[in-house]
């Protein structure tokens, strides 16, 4: 996502950091081309105007023009007026004061409500709080069978309605459990269309008024662009929402419901995106670094967190003493290969270093890590601890093993090798301090067998 708008606004940035002087003609050429970048990006004309009016406001102050860096000045103009755009410094959803607090989910039907409460669930359920998941979604017997099987897969309890088909009074017996049992959080899956209708509003409103709850989070496909928003819109005009929760942003939406929402709800956050279909796959939505990734200046903090919660600091002790030993073993290239899979999809990671977005036609093909699983795991245990003694016919009958080619395990034992020297280098302090990504993974195209 952002990837063409991102392009555009890095070529812009080049033109105004290479004048040694800034006219104010220059300033309004420039504001034309953000114009033209961001209703590409499918951004809402009523959030454009309203932008661009404080952009050159402020970029045709005399501070700015007659600055030694005009340039640099003016994208820090833009830079902080994104963020205000995107709503600004992340919140975490605050929780009430009395238990339980309750979470209700709106939205129309097919952005991922579901499982998105599901998501949710899991979030707080990492932060120590207990859930209860209440399926309020009676028209549709598939909506309930799969936070049936969400919650049993994340062991959260699920509330069982017992043959009542009334939503109000659903949610209203589930909070009553809910406070019997001392639950944390009530999350409530509600029902959607295919949309927006007056039936729809009505049940939501009565929901909202027999419950209480503490947030109202609407959940919308980001891949609607500028109609997302509107529909945001009109969700809070009828019901009020608290924030909102973009879905599907690790397709190929063009960023313009992000950069929209805030504005056209006046003031309604996005509080988090969905970065895929797996329950972990839920991101806070922290303006600045969304900014930061536009830019081209990468998302380093996001990339330690997700590096923090997939890997073991245990096992990465024992492995750096490995590396240091010259012990890295074929087991250990998987064990590490794993870990990275654990981030999230690769391409997704590497828009998130610095300067990534200058290496044009980077495509990863993450089935690759496949192919390498199945070649390891045809070895035999002393093969992957010595990887020396794999000659042509062993070679022969891994490839055999592992649906592979010989071409294919020499790709991949060469790569080990040049990871091993790599890592010694590293850790002899002799390296350039940092993981070559794209070596390790056979250079252009991230692939080891492309």
């Amino acid at each position: 996502m952002f990837e063409n708008l991102s392009d555009r606004l890095g070529t812009i940035y080049k033109k105004l950091k290479g004048r040694g002087v800034l006219k104010e003609a220059d300033v309004d050429e420039a504001l034309r081309e953000i114009r033209i970048a961001m209703i590409e990006a499918d951004v809402s004309l009523s959030a454009i105007k309203p932008f661009l009016s404080k952009v050159r406001e402020k970029g045709v102050g005399h501070e700015v023009l007659k600055s030694l860096t005009p340039g640099h000045q003016m994208v820090k103009i833009v830079n902080d007026e994104l963020i205000s755009l995107l709503g600004g410094e992340f919140k975490e959803l605050k929780l009430a004061s009395s238990l339980p607090t309750i979470v209700l989910m709106a939205g129309l039907q097919g952005a991922g409500k579901t499982t998105t409460a599901g998501k949710l669930a899991k979030r707080f359920k990492d932060n120590g709080k207990n859930c209860l998941l209440v399926p309020a979604d009676v028209y549709r017997p598939a909506a309930i069978e799969q936070l049936n099987l969400i919650g049993r897969d994340l062991d959260v309890e699920v509330y069982q309605a017992e043959g009542e088909i009334n939503p109000v009074k659903i949610c209203q017996k589930a909070v009553e459990v809910a406070s019997t049992k001392m639950i944390h959080v009530v999350i409530i899956d509600t029902a959607g269309r295919l949309q927006i209708d007056e039936e729809l509003m009505a049940e939501l409103k009565g929901i909202k008024d027999k419950v209480q709850p503490h947030q109202s989070l609407f959940v919308v496909d980001a891949m609607m662009g500028q109609q997302a928003a509107e529909v945001a819109r009109t969700f809070n005009e009828t019901i009020g929402i608290d924030g909102v929760i973009l879905t599907k942003m690790d397709g190929d939406a063009r960023g313009g419901a992000a950069l929209s929402i805030n504005s056209v709800t006046k003031g309604k956050p996005v509080c988090f995106v969905g970065t895929g279909e797996k329950l972990d796959a839920l991101e806070p939505f922290h303006a600045e670094r969304v900014v930061s990734r536009l830019l081209g200046m990468g998302d380093v903090m996001s990339l330690i967190e997700k590096a923090e919660t997939a890997y073991d600091l245990e096992e990465q002790t024992k492995l750096e003493k490995k590396i240091k030993k010259n012990a890295f073993t074929l087991d250990d290239f998987k064990d590490q290969l794993k870990q990275i899979q654990k981030m999230g999809s690769i391409q997704q990671l590497i828009g998130m270093i610095p300067g990534a977005n200058k290496l044009k036609g980077l495509a990863v093909d993450e089935r690759a890590f496949v192919k390498i699983e199945a070649i390891i795991n045809s070895m035999t245990p002393f093969e992957r601890k010595k990887h020396n003694i794999v000659n042509s016919s062993r070679k022969r009958r891994i490839a055999l093993g592992s649906g592979t080619t010989v071409n294919d395990v020499n790709k991949l034992l060469k790569q080990f090798v040049q990871m091993q020297k790599m890592m010694k280098k590293m850790s002899s302090g002799k390296g350039r301090g940092g993981f070559d990504l794209g070596s390790m993974m056979g250079g252009r195209g991230m692939s080891p067998f492309g």
